[in-house]
């Protein structure tokens, strides 16, 4: 077996929870509204550091699509799916995109922070 050789993200973040490895740029969601078998899941037009399965026909909320899951490449945990083609017309545009499951992945904030910011001034704080 080969060495893996990780892409490394600049910017915002999504990584697998399981290994922290770089997966998905902020810039390159899509859609957070999606839905998996375990919850919330969120539509990525590019991820990286992922193997890919073997193609499978699955129906899903939407229809017939043909999928491929993808896996994390460092620790092989199952991330979601890819897209590889739509049955219906309407889902076209899902082709190529992927799907990774929110339970799956963690956010990573790169923004820096306001110094000046107040500690304790929030909005869920009483007066």
């Amino acid at each position: 077996m080969g060495r893996v050789f990780l892409v490394e993200l600049e910017g915002g973040c999504y990584r697998c929870k399981f290994c922290d490895t770089p997966l998905a740029l902020s810039d390159d969601l899509l859609s957070r509204t999606f839905n998996c078998r375990q919850g919330r899941a969120y539509l990525f037009s590019n991820v990286v550091n992922v193997t890919v399965g073997a193609p499978e026909e699955r129906m899903m909320l939407s229809g017939l699509h043909t999928v491929e899951d993808i896996y994390c490449c460092c620790c092989g945990q199952l991330l979601g799916w890819k897209y590889v083609a739509a049955h219906d017309k309407n889902q076209k545009y899902k082709e190529g995109k992927f799907v990774l499951e929110r339970w799956r992945i963690a956010e990573e904030f790169t923004e820096e922070f306001n110094l000046d910011a107040r500690i304790g001034s929030g909005d869920a704080e009483n007066p």
